[in-house]
């Protein structure tokens, strides 16, 4: 009998190891974040396996550096998590590969004719407010300039954070030339520059900061996960800066088909529906119908403000400077 016993395990763990080598695997490089329990990673996952009979397994940490150091030895077959500051290095790389895909179902409140990096989600930069707390919050970016210097605002960094450099582009685009002056006279007010987001965030929940950087859909998370309704966006009439999370095929990628369709569900309303409370930002390709009834219900900006992967590039060093020179005097 244990003879028996033996050989029916042995032949049970082959025929397991038969149709593991047999399962097919798409190996997508993502944030940590995308990836985490907590993100949009795990349900996505599960939804793509069900449909392709594949093993979809995640490569976390920093996207591009890591696909530029591997080159024609990366395991990557499709990349998501990019954003637009970063897509013209990623282009002129030439390790991607256009999605081939129908984007007229894009709801974006931009014009998207890219045929390389496929959006997935969007959001705007914004100043949020605790608004038991900040009775007459700012109605513009003026006012926002001319508040008391005793309203307490927390930043990220333009060099390292994608909210930062975000924020540091709005200004650009609202001020122009007058982007230094205008940095000058917020710059009494900035208690911190935190490296990055979850910092900054942090701090405000605790009560360190009146205003945080971060983005219009921030409250949509603590109304459906906290039943907490005090967070508010401020909204300004100069427009917001508009932000769009990206996904892109790699050219040598050894599963052409399965990352096609990856790209292909991307766009489903499946995938769509799992962003809003996951992700805590605004679906590329599903109509505000559809969104969860808390989102439906966020104040969003009328004007978008949005400079091109080029006119970012260009402009990303003379945003920086105004803002560096500013806050160092």
């Amino acid at each position: 009998m244990m003879g028996r016993s033996l050989v029916a395990g042995l032949l049970l763990s082959v025929s397991a190891q038969m149709v593991a080598a047999e399962t097919p695997v798409l190996t997508v490089y993502a944030p940590d974040y995308f990836a985490s329990e907590w993100g949009p990673g795990p349900g996505i996952e599960a939804a793509f396996e069900a449909r392709c009979g594949c093993d979809l397994q995640y490569k976390t940490g920093e996207l591009l550096p890591r696909i530029l150091l591997e080159g024609e030895r990366t395991e990557a077959d499709v990349a998501i998590g990019f954003n637009t500051d970063i897509t013209k290095k990623a282009r002129d790389s030439g390790m991607f590969a256009p999605h081939g895909l129908d984007t007229s179902a894009l709801t974006l409140p931009v014009d998207w004719n890219d045929d390389v990096f496929l959006p997935f989600n969007y959001g705007h930069t914004a100043f949020i407010y605790d608004n038991t707390k900040v009775e007459n919050p700012p109605e513009s970016f003026d006012a926002l300039l001319n508040a008391p210097d005793d309203l307490r605002l927390v930043i990220q960094d333009p060099r390292s954070s994608i909210s930062g450099l975000a924020l540091v582009l709005w200004v650009q685009a609202v001020y122009g030339d007058k982007a230094e002056e205008v940095w000058t006279k917020l710059a009494p007010k900035i208690v911190t520059v935190t490296k990055g987001w979850s910092e900054s965030y942090g701090l405000f929940t605790d009560g360190e900061a009146d205003m945080v950087l971060s983005y219009t859909t921030s409250p949509a998370y603590h109304i459906v996960a906290e039943e907490d309704l005090t967070k508010s966006a401020a909204i300004f009439p100069e427009g917001h800066y508009f932000m769009v999370e990206l996904a892109a095929k790699l050219a040598g990628t050894d599963n052409p088909e399965l990352a096609d369709q990856f790209m292909a569900f991307i766009l489903t309303e499946e995938f769509q529906s799992m962003i809003p409370t996951s992700n805590w930002s605004l679906p590329a390709a599903l109509p505000k119908e559809k969104w969860p009834e808390q989102f439906q219900q966020l104040p969003l900006p009328e004007k978008v403000l949005f400079y091109t992967e080029d006119e970012a590039a260009a402009l990303r060093d003379t945003a920086i400077a105004a803002w560096r020179n500013a806050l160092s005097q």
